[in-house]
């Protein structure tokens, strides 16, 4: 991912994480989903609990890619949906469980 051409695993680590939206949600707060439920209303610049988007500098989107990292082909991407009170090693866990293959 932060290696030219990294983009492409960008990519696919994303479309993964969209096969996982639901599980990765009640793993995102501290209450299975509840909090996030008030929060991610779709308003605000937030994204819809309920799809999965993401897109380019999109701050209304599920997960982001800056643009910066599109430029360059290579970098990072930000999941957006973990609310602040959120166990941060239960989210990473998710995560990588979900794209480990990508990365």
């Amino acid at each position: 991912m932060r290696k030219e051409g990294g983009m492409k695993f960008i990519v696919e680590a994303i479309e993964k994480m969209e096969l996982k939206h639901s599980e990765h949600i009640k793993e995102y707060d501290a209450n299975n989903g509840e909090d996030n439920a008030k929060r991610l209303t779709g308003l605000h610049e937030t994204a819809s609990i309920e799809r999965f988007s993401y897109g380019v500098a999109d701050r209304e989107a599920s997960v982001r890619i800056p643009r910066e990292v599109e430029k360059q082909g290579f970098g990072y991407f930000e999941d957006r949906r973990p609310a602040s009170n959120c166990d941060p090693y239960k989210v990473t866990s998710r995560i990588m469980k979900t794209i480990a293959p990508c990365v």
